[in-house]
C-alpha cells in the first residue's frame, strides 16, 4: 500500500517494494528517486521495445513526460543471463542493465510494480512519485514459463487474448499455449479447407450444467466462431512485442471430431458426425491414411506461416483406439509397419507428424500420452497426468514441461465455499499452486536439466465468459509465475500472500476479475496430550478471527479467537475474519462429528497419491467430512488404481452399531466407486466378524454414500477392538467412458463409526 511522506515541505507519494514474481535478490536502500517532469530516458536501439514500453506506460498513465535530465538509463551488460536484469534505483538516476531487450523488459515489469496502480488505467494525477532506492538482481529459474488457454470449448475475443498476454508479460511469463482445435470447435482459419470455418467451427448446442449431472441437458443454441489468419497474425505480433511466444495447438490424432464433422473422410468410418455438443472424450479419431496426413500437412503449413514458434503443440492426449481396432486400413497398416498394437500406431502417427515438422525446422510438443508406444525422437513432453510422464521422458533425455492436474489445472475449484461458480471438479487452492516444485524428486541433477519449466492450464468447459476465465486464473497465475521464475528456496507463502493482497489494487486498475480468498480461514483438528482441539488461522496480517459454536453467524461482537477451541462434543463452528470495524471475506463453516473413531489410531497399507493426499490417514477419522463437489480437498484421499486396506484401532473395546463413509463417483474425472469392500471386525474375545459388500457400477450419483450396519443379533452386546476395511479399486475404465483404458481413481472420505 502506498504511503505519504514529507519532502521539501511537499507531500510526495511513496511506493512500496512488493514485486511478483519474487526477485532473486532485492535490497532496499536509503533515499528515493523522484519520478517527475525532471526525469528523462536514455537507451540504445537494442532496448527499443522495453524502453518505449516504459515511456508510453508512464506518459499515458499519468501527467509525467520523460523529458528531463534525471535519467532512466538502459545499459547493455553481457555478463547477465539472456532473460536476466539488474535494476538499480538511486536518488538521481535509475539504471537498467540487461544483456537483451527481453531482460530489460522484465526489469521494466518490476519497476512498473513499484509505481502506483493508477498508471495501469491512465488515472494517475500526481506530479511526483518517490520510488524507494532499491537494487534488484534477477533472472528466471526456468526457460519455459507458460499459461494455456482453451478456446475450443468456449471462444474469446482478440481483445481479451491480448489482455491475457499483457498479464503474462507483467508476470514475466514468456509462453502462451493457444489451444485452437477441439471436438467442440475448430478455431483457426485454414484457407485450403473452408469447411473447417463453415462446419467445424460451429456446434449445434452446448451442454447445460455439469457433465456429471444426469440426464444431460442442452441449451439448443448454435455456438462457435474462429480466428481469421489476420487476427492470428495480430495476436502473434502483439505477443512478440511483449516477449511472449505463442505456441499453437492443433490436436491429433484424437480430439478431432470437429474436423471429421467437416471432412468425414478423415475418420475411419467415413460416416458423417456432428461437432461435439458436450464435454469429454469421443471415439472419433483421425485415420492414419495418406489423405489424412496430406490434410494435416496442409493445415500445418498454414499454421507454420502464422506462428514463428519453435514448438508446435500436436496434442496427442485422450486418443481412443476403438475406431482403429475395427478399421481394416489401420489393422493392415499395423501389420505392414510391423507395429505391435494401436499404441504403437499412435506413436507411428505422431512420428510422421514430427518428421514433417522437423523438416520445416520446428519441434513438436505433446501431452504425455505421446509416450505410449514409444516416444517420437525429438519430442518434448507436457506432463499432465501427474509427474510420471515427466520422469519417464526426462530419464530418456527428452525435454519436459510440467503441468500436472494436481497443481496446474486452473479449471479446478480454488475454494471450498459452496458459492463458488461451477467448475470441472477437483480442488486447487492458491497455496497448493504456490508450493509446486517443477523438479520431481525422482530425477537426478543431470536429468532435472530436461525440465524446461511449467505452465498453468485453463480448460474452458465451464467458462463461458472472459470474466470467468480471469476469475479462475487470478490469483493462481500469480503463484504460477513465482513457481517458474523464483528460486524454490526463496519462496515464503505468508510473504507471497502479503504481496498478493497489495497486487489486488493493480488487478482492480487493470479491470481484471479475480477470486479473493485471502480472508478465508483455515481450520485443523489437533489431537495430542491436550485432547481434541480445533485450530483457526488466517494468513493476512492485522486481522482478527471471531467465532461461534452454535452455527450462528459471527459478528464483530462474537468471541475472539485466541487459542485452539476444545472439542468435547459435536459442534458447528462458524468463523469470520474482521478488521477493526467490519467483516472481510466469507464465513468459514465446519461441522465436527465427534464419532467413536475420531482421533483413534489409523493405518493404510498404501500411501495416498502425491497429488491427492488429503490430510493423510488421520484425516479419515478427524470428524470432518469433505466437500460434496471437490474431491481434491484436504479431507478426501485419492488412490490411483490401487486396492487399499485401512485399519482403525479403537484403543479399547468399543460397542459400535454402524460404519458410514463416502466414495466419490465423478466418472467424468476418472473417479469410480470401488468394486467391493471387505469388512473385518476384531471382537473383544479375539474372534473376527467379516462381511463383503459388492457395488454396482451403474450408480449415477457423483458421491456414493455408504452406510453399513453390523450384523449383530438382537440382544447381543458385542464390543469391537479393531476395524479393517479392504477396498477394491474399480479397475480399468471401460470403453466409451472418459479415460477409457486408464486405471480408475478411488476417493474416500471420513469413516464414521457409531
Amino acid at each position: 500500500m502506498s504511503i505519504l511522506f514529507n519532502c521539501k515541505e511537499k507531500e510526495i507519494l511513496t511506493t512500496d517494494v512488493l514485486v511478483i514474481p519474487q526477485p532473486l535478490e532485492q535490497t532496499i536502500n536509503k533515499g528515493s528517486f523522484i519520478l517527475n517532469a525532471s526525469t528523462g530516458i536514455q537507451y540504445d536501439d537494442v532496448f527499443k521495445i522495453s524502453a518505449e514500453f516504459l515511456k508510453s506506460y508512464i506518459e499515458e498513465g499519468g501527467n509525467i513526460k520523460l523529458v528531463g535530465s534525471n535519467l532512466i538509463s538502459f545499459i547493455k551488460d553481457d555478463t547477465l543471463a539472456d532473460e536476466g536484469y539488474s535494476l538499480e534505483i538511486l536518488p538521481n538516476t535509475i539504471k537498467i542493465k540487461a544483456k537483451t531487450d527481453q531482460g530489460a523488459f522484465y526489469a521494466i515489469q518490476s519497476l512498473r510494480q513499484l509505481l502506483p496502480p493508477e498508471f495501469e488505467n491512465g488515472t494517475f494525477q500526481e506530479n511526483d512519485i518517490a520510488i524507494p532506492c532499491t537494487t534488484i538482481k534477477d533472472e528466471p529459474q526456468f526457460s519455459y514459463r507458460g499459461m494455456h488457454l482453451d478456446v475450443g470449448r468456449h471462444m474469446f475475443s482478440v481483445d481479451f487474448i491480448k489482455k491475457y498476454i499483457d498479464a503474462l508479460a507483467l508476470l514475466k511469463m514468456n509462453t502462451f499455449h493457444w489451444h485452437l482445435t477441439e471436438d467442440q470447435g475448430w478455431r483457426i482459419e485454414i484457407k485450403k479447407y473452408p469447411k473447417l470455418q463453415e462446419i467445424a467451427a460451429f456446434r449445434n448446442e452446448t451442454l447445460i450444467g455439469h457433465y456429471n449431472d444426469q440426464p444431460h441437458q442442452f441449451d439448443g443454441k448454435q455456438y462457435g466462431g474462429y480466428y481469421t489468419q489476420e487476427e492470428v497474425k495480430e495476436v502473434v505480433a502483439y505477443a512478440q512485442s511483449r516477449f511472449v511466444t505463442v505456441i499453437p495447438e492443433i490436436e491429433l490424432p484424437g480430439h478431432s471430431q470437429a474436423a471429421i464433422a467437416a471432412y468425414p473422410e478423415l475418420g475411419c468410418t467415413g460416416e458423417q458426425v456432428n461437432v461435439a455438443t458436450k464435454w469429454g472424450v469421443f471415439e472419433e479419431i483421425y485415420c492414419p491414411k495418406e489423405e489424412t496426413f496430406a490434410f494435416l500437412e496442409d493445415v500445418l503449413d498454414e499454421v507454420l506461416a502464422l506462428f514463428p514458434s519453435e514448438f508446435i503443440h500436436i496434442g496427442g492426449d485422450e486418443a481412443p483406439k476403438t475406431r482403429w481396432k475395427h478399421c481394416n486400413h489401420c489393422q493392415a497398416l499395423i501389420k505392414k509397419e510391423g507395429l505391435k498394437d494401436e499404441h504403437e500406431l499412435q506413436s507411428y502417427f505422431i512420428s510422421r507428424i514430427e518428421t514433417y515438422l522437423n523438416s520445416k525446422g520446428r519441434q513438436i510438443i505433446g501431452w504425455d500420452e505421446i509416450l505410449e508406444g514409444g516416444l517420437a525422437p525429438n519430442a518434448t513432453v507436457m506432463s499432465w497426468r501427474g509427474i510420471s510422464g515427466a520422469i519417464e521422458a526426462a530419464k530418456q533425455h527428452h525435454n519436459v514441461v510440467m503441468t500436472p492436474t494436481s497443481h496446474c489445472y486452473f479449471d479446478y475449484y480454488q475454494s471450498e465455499n459452496d458459492n463458488e461458480p461451477i467448475a470441472i471438479g477437483g480442488y486447487l487452492p492458491l497455496e497448493k499452486v504456490y508450493n509446486f516444485n517443477p523438479i520431481p524428486d525422482e530425477l537426478t541433477k543431470e536429468e532435472a536439466k530436461y525440465v524446461l519449466g511449467a505452465q498453468g492450464n485453463i480448460w474452458t468447459e465451464y467458462m463461458k465468459t472472459s470474466e470467468q476465465v480471469e476469475y479462475m486464473a487470478f490469483p493462481r497465475i500469480l503463484a504460477m509465475s513465482e513457481v517458474v521464475w523464483s528460486k524454490q528456496e526463496n519462496k515464503n507463502y505468508p510473504d507471497f500472500v502479503k504481496r498478493v493482497e497489495n497486487f489486488h489494487k493493480r488487478l482492480d486498475a487493470l479491470n481484471i476479475n479475480y477470486a479473493n480468498h485471502l480472508y478465508e480461514i483455515e481450520g485443523d483438528l489437533l489431537s495430542d496430550n491436550n485432547g481434541l482441539r480445533y485450530q483457526l488461522q488466517t494468513l493476512t496480517d492485522g486481522k482478527n478471527i471471531r467465532f461461534t459454536l452454535d452455527g450462528s453467524e459471527p459478528t464483530i461482537n462474537s468471541e475472539a479467537y485466541t487459542k485452539p477451541i476444545p472439542i468435547t462434543e459435536s459442534v458447528s463452528i462458524k468463523a469470520s475474519v474482521f478488521n477493526s470495524d467490519k467483516k472481510l471475506g466469507t464465513t468459514f463453516s465446519q461441522d465436527i462429528n465427534l464419532h467413536k473413531a475420531v482421533g483413534k489410531k489409523i493405518t493404510i497399507n498404501k500411501e495416498p497419491h502425491k497429488s491427492y493426499p488429503g490430510s493423510g490417514a488421520e484425516g479419515l477419522v478427524n470428524g470432518i467430512s469433505g466437500s460434496d463437489s471437490r474431491y481434491g480437498d484436504k479431507e478426501w484421499l485419492g488412490f490411483w488404481g490401487e486396492d487399499i486396506e485401512i485399519t482403525i484401532d479403537l484403543g479399547e473395546e468399543t460397542e459400535i452399531n454402524s460404519i458410514e463413509t463416502r466414495f466419490h463417483n465423478g466418472q467424468g474425472q476418472w473417479i469410480y466407486a470401488p468394486k467391493e469392500i471387505h469388512f473385518l471386525f476384531e471382537l473383544d474375545d479375539d474372534s473376527f466378524l467379516s462381511k463383503k459388500v459388492f457395488f454396482s457400477d451403474q450408480y449415477d450419483d457423483k458421491i456414493l454414500n455408504f452406510d453399513y450396519e453390523l450384523p449383530i443379533p438382537e440382544g447381543m452386546n458385542v464390543k469391537i477392538k479393531t476395524i479393517t476395511l479392504k477396498i477394491l479399486n474399480y479397475g480399468t475404465i471401460p470403453k466409451g467412458k472418459q479415460g477409457a483404458g486408464n486405471k480408475a481413481w478411488t476417493f474416500i472420505d471420513e469413516i464414521i463409526v457409531n
